[in-house]
């Protein structure tokens, strides 16, 4: 299994999408859980990390009744630097949990939507994913996970504060609800950051493509809630579904916008990134982000030729550098390597 979702280059839940505009990519559910009577993961225990590494590979039964999906456990001390870098580029796995550490795991399922972390900050981060603006669903299926394991498991749990988690900002629901956008045109208007201090003013938070401290490359955004005290999991969802549909709103109307302005310099942009894709000998990553995320906007707006809906998606993550060294099946790989092999991929898809 772990071979298939490594050499996969877009996970088979991701594929099932009705944005047709591509604004909204994903959304996700996360859960931080902890053991009852285990040390946290940051006390560095070595008996409490495999005790829990021990419940993690005893759960692969139950995940399989409770959901009739197929899981498999992966140890990360196994896997090389490259193929847990590559876990990481497919959000299966936070860039904390790729250290090489002992007693660190991985339960995933094998069309990847769901993914459990063992022995990350929490002993367990439930991640459950969809495509589109899917919150509900994505929380209901994290339900399904999460009272699967606490039937046999009990948590750290308190009856004033909630689930008990090592980071404050995670204690009472433990969820981190999370959405990924694609908002080309707000960033071509200069709107977006605006956009960010209002929605962070709201509290909440806006991430890059891999989460917490990264950049948002090719203009793809994640939006999460930070409150998880006092407010319930059902409050979060209905609040971040709306913020989220209120964004989507305003990338609508700056679309609107770019084509009510200088429209041949906006058609002249869009051209020349779709033809530096079709043609280019090498293309660096963050350029390649750069230059698809102008392409799938041309698409949406109907000035370009389209391609197949999951092709976007597919290329962000194919062409990120440790997905293309395990594509190339080259542990190592120069620089001028991956951008000649990325540009390759590209025309590939093009073609």
């Amino acid at each position: 299994m772990l071979d298939k979702i490594l050499d996969a280059p877009l996970s088979e839940w991701l594929k099932d999408t009705n944005d047709k505009e591509h604004i909204v990519i994903s959304s996700r559910i996360r859960l931080a859980r902890n053991f009852k009577d285990i040390l946290f993961t940051n006390r560095n225990d070595e008996e409490s990390l495999k005790k829990v590494d021990a419940i993690g590979k005893g759960l692969l039964s139950t995940l399989r009744q409770a959901d009739s999906k197929e899981f498999s456990n992966i140890s990360l001390d196994k896997l090389s630097d490259v193929e847990r870098a590559a876990l990481v580029e497919k959000h299966l796995i936070s860039p904390a949990l790729a250290e090489k550490l002992l007693y660190r795991g991985l339960i995933v399922s094998a069309d990847g939507s769901v993914a459990i972390m063992v022995n990350e900050e929490d002993h367990l981060r439930i991640q459950t994913m969809e495509a589109g603006l899917n919150l509900r669903k994505a929380y209901e299926h994290a339900i399904v996970i999460d009272d699967a394991i606490e039937a046999k498991h009990s948590y750290a749990f308190h009856e004033t504060y909630g689930y008990l988690t090592a980071c404050p900002t995670n204690v009472g629901t433990g969820m981190r609800a999370s959405v990924m956008l694609h908002l080309p045109a707000l960033a071509m208007t200069e709107k977006i950051n605006r956009l960010i201090r209002s929605i962070i003013q709201l509290g909440y938070s806006v991430r890059g493509l891999y989460g917490e401290g990264s950049e948002a490359l090719g203009h793809i955004f994640q939006v999460s809630n930070q409150r998880t005290l006092g407010a319930s999991e059902d409050e979060t969802i209905e609040q971040l579904q709306k913020i989220v549909e209120g964004i989507v709103a305003e990338e609508q109307k700056c679309r609107t916008a770019l084509q009510q302005g200088d429209v041949e310099a906006f058609e002249d942009r869009l051209w020349r990134s779709y033809g530096v894709l079709k043609y280019a000998r090498r293309i660096s990553g963050q350029e390649a982000l750069s230059l698809l995320s102008d392409a799938q906007l041309g698409m949406d707006m109907g000035i370009l030729p389209t391609w197949k809906s999951d092709v976007f998606n597919e290329l962000v993550a194919t062409t990120r550098p440790n997905f293309l060294s395990k594509y190339a099946e080259k542990d190592t790989m120069t620089s001028s390597e991956r951008d000649s092999y990325r540009a390759k991929i590209i025309r590939q898809k093009l073609d």
